[in-house]
């Protein structure tokens, strides 16, 4: 008798550690994430770019989506949860250092390749964490705590956009402890802008190599025999599906919008039409949009009780699109309020499509679910596109173009609630 309750209490702490590990996951890669909002703008600063050059920095970002995530599942394949997320987190820790010579190079381009590198770490935790989370769930929680995990990744793209703005985009003092450290590099020749970059990213290293070494010890508390991954060329065939395809355009539009308003927000807002903030300011603004990610996911949980989801999905999109076009035409801080806003429409839309787009999939939903992860390369060309757009007209005028993006989204969710009959087989 107590032998079998010592055997339940070690089992219910070894899933208490998993648990605790996998949604820090969500919290880790939201917040790394969302710090490129405020690098962008130092950046910018620092090199003197035009916005078709800074966007490139989620081009370089987002582009991993694409080129890591099958490498990735191979990598779950062959070492299993755990160990590939050991790998990602080092990764992770890796690239944040290369920032280090990136200063001392004085070249965009190496700032560029540490990025990349941070993005890769970022796109092997996604990929492992999401199946993570459904193998240590049960059929009845498994759609609760992924939203919760997803509301502890938007928790991160909170708080990291505040602490990042405190460190980038700040002047620091010569008597303080940040200040001394760039008044010593400075005197190398290097910028203090840059500098603020790479002290942040230092920071990150060296929470994330801690929070490495507390997974790796734990990496025997899990049997890694939950997942499965279908041929990527066979899974191919899924775009024949009019449904999956608009699906996978819908998810493609909608990162790509939401990652360009999150990169141009804090540029934006220290504009004299909007809130004239300093870039300070703006940054910790940022907190403002994505929290709106945070609260608008917990409503939608409300309002799915009474809605469809398709509807629910067109509704928020259509919310969005107008918050857009409300801000284009508009002065002062409605046009900054009205852009920030648009993080609340934006929380439900995640899920929604990639719930609507795979919910007919039946045993191929694992196909499927890969192909969806990847149109997340929206986040590389949309912005870019936008930032081309600004350089030719205005930063104001440009912003037409996310909001075109919601026009997909919107008729997706009608399509997917008025026009889809077809169930796949």
């Amino acid at each position: 008798m107590e032998c079998s309750v010592a055997i339940k209490d070690n089992m219910q702490e070894k899933s208490g550690v998993l648990d605790f590990l996998s949604f820090s996951m969500f919290f880790l890669f939201g917040g790394i994430t969302s710090l490129n909002d405020v690098v962008m703008p130092k950046l910018k600063e620092v090199f003197d770019l035009n916005y078709t050059q800074m966007t490139t920095v989620q081009f370089c970002f987002f582009a991993s989506y694409f080129l890591i995530s099958i490498p990735a599942s191979h990598m779950i394949k062959k070492n299993g949860y755990m160990r590939t997320l050991v790998i990602g987190l080092n990764l992770i820790a890796l690239g944040c250092l290369c920032f280090i010579p990136a200063t001392w190079s004085a070249r965009f381009l190496v700032f560029l390749l540490a990025l990349f590198v941070v993005a890769a770490g970022i796109t092997i935790i996604q990929v492992t964490a999401n199946p993570l989370i459904i193998s240590l769930s049960n059929k009845r929680n498994v759609s609760s705590r992924l939203t919760f995990a997803h509301a502890c990744n938007s928790l991160g793209t909170v708080v990291a956009p505040y602490l990042g703005a405190m460190i980038i985009l700040r002047h620091h003092p010569e008597e303080s402890f940040l200040g001394k450290i760039a008044a010593y590099f400075s005197a190398q020749n290097m910028s203090e802008g840059a500098i603020d970059i790479s002290i942040c990213y230092l920071i990150v290293s060296v929470f994330i190599f801690f929070w490495s070494l507390l997974t790796w010890v734990n990496r025997s508390k899990l049997k890694d025999n939950y997942f499965h991954e279908g041929s990527v060329l066979k899974a191919i065939e899924l775009f024949r599906d009019k449904h999956f395809s608009f699906g996978v355009a819908a998810m493609f539009f909608y990162i790509g919008a939401e990652v360009t308003i999150g990169s141009l927000l804090v540029n934006y807002l220290i504009l004299p039409d909007t809130l004239h903030l300093t870039s300070e300011e703006a940054g910790k603004h940022l907190a403002f949009y994505w929290g709106g990610l945070l609260c608008g996911r917990l409503l939608g949980i409300v309002f799915l009780r009474a809605i469809a989801p398709s509807i629910l999905l067109a509704v928020y999109g259509s919310f969005a699109f107008l918050l857009v076009i409300l801000s284009i035409v508009s002065t002062g801080s409605v046009a900054g309020w009205a852009m920030l806003a648009v993080g609340l429409c934006n929380s439900v839309m995640f899920p929604l499509i990639f719930s609507l787009t795979s919910m007919d999939l039946g045993h191929r939903a694992s196909e499927g679910s890969g192909l969806i992860c990847m149109a997340i390369v929206g986040g590389a060309f949309v912005p870019v596109l936008t930032g081309r757009f600004a350089d030719v007209t205005s930063l104001n005028i440009a912003f037409i173009i996310p909001a075109l993006c919601y026009l997909v989204v919107i008729f997706f969710g009608i399509y997917s609630r008025y026009f889809h009959h077809k169930v796949f087989s």
